[in-house]
């Protein structure tokens, strides 16, 4: 079934295909080039003039990726931790003693680099230096601070906060559950884990008060804060749902708007990096950009085939990627 969109502008012309061939898991923009990474093996970089590069990253399923606009880094099921630059040219960062899966990777704002094996968590700084710190369980997902070396690492019954630097344990936050996505206010000030239920939890941390935020019909996957950290946009539903953090409470005894209903599932959420814009990926294949102001709708990509997989913005926002589980792609020009 699809959705029939009433007064909504289409901008799907102006869409680029690109014929990933493989489930696309991520999309990253790096320098003037994006990075399609797919579900084995590759990624595959296109410039601005169209032309591909494939790029040999593992033996194997890519597991996790994370970028900062200089190069991507990604993890796998052959226990290796790899980074691409936008030219193409990969370094093994690290490889697991056991060759154990890489689960999870993430960038911090210094270029410290983060990923999970097992139960333990590792990070490297820029200056090379490797920290690990063993978990009560498997990482279900990890996260930096916005601002210095602390990283964040959700797993079952709550998430710690590590200062790799510090010879302390880690802090910990408790709530029963399995905690599987993470992420923290652009400030800072909070942080918000995805539940294995369908429902996200979260900490003011100034003071640890914890936020229940309910009522999605499915487990959330996709989170992404707007430009000016003031909603966390999410998944889980048959529509955008927003949940406001400009005030001290954060989302603490408020509803949350909700934008773009569709008869489909909501799959990933990408907020603008400078405009109160969101893009939206549903299950049935369909992308939609909504202005957060209005709710005005712009359709990119009509429904397909295939769930859309993953969404990306460039930094500059002038361009934007989405992937599909089939190996569908494609490149706005804003």
């Amino acid at each position: 079934m699809s959705d029939a969109r009433v007064n909504t502008v289409s901008v799907v012309d102006r869409v680029r295909p690109v014929a990933a061939g493989a489930p696309v898991v991520a999309v990253h923009f790096v320098g003037s080039k994006i990075a399609f990474v797919l579900g084995e093996e590759e990624l595959l970089l296109v410039a601005e003039d169209g032309v591909e590069q494939r790029v040999p990253a593992h033996a194997g399923a890519i597991l996790a990726s994370a970028a900062d606009g200089h190069r991507i880094v990604t993890g796998g099921d052959d226990g290796k931790v790899v980074a691409a630059t936008t030219r193409g040219e990969t370094a093994v960062i690290a490889t697991g003693a056991k060759h154990r899966w890489i689960d999870h990777v993430a960038l911090g704002p210094d270029g410290a680099v983060a990923w999970s094996a097992g139960k333990t968590a590792f990070v490297r700084t820029v200056k090379g230096d490797a920290r690990s710190v063993e978990m009560p369980s498997t990482p279900g997902a990890l996260a930096f601070a916005p601002k210095g070396l602390r990283l964040a690492i959700a797993h079952y019954n709550g998430v710690s906060l590590w200062f790799p630097n510090a010879k302390a344990a880690p802090e910990r936050l408790e709530w029963k559950g399995s905690h599987l996505g993470i992420t923290l206010s652009p400030d800072g000030r909070f942080l918000v884990t995805a539940m294995q239920e369908p429902m996200l939890h979260g900490w003011r941390l100034a003071d640890a008060h914890h936020m229940r935020m309910s009522g999605y019909s499915a487990r959330v996957r996709s989170l992404a804060w707007t430009a000016d950290g003031k909603w966390l946009a999410s998944s889980g539903s048959e529509q955008l749902i927003l949940w406001p953090f400009q005030s001290k409470d954060g989302p603490m005894g408020k509803q949350p708007r909700m934008l773009a209903p569709s008869q489909a599932q909501v799959n990933v959420v990408a907020c603008h990096p400078k405009q109160a814009i969101a893009a939206i990926g549903y299950a049935d294949g369909m992308v939609l950009l909504v202005r957060l102001d209005d709710g005005a709708e712009i359709l990119v990509k009509r429904p397909g085939s295939s769930p859309i997989s993953a969404l990306g913005w460039e930094t500059s926002g002038a361009r934007l990627g989405f992937g599909t589980e089939d190996g569908e792609a494609g490149v706005l020009v804003l």
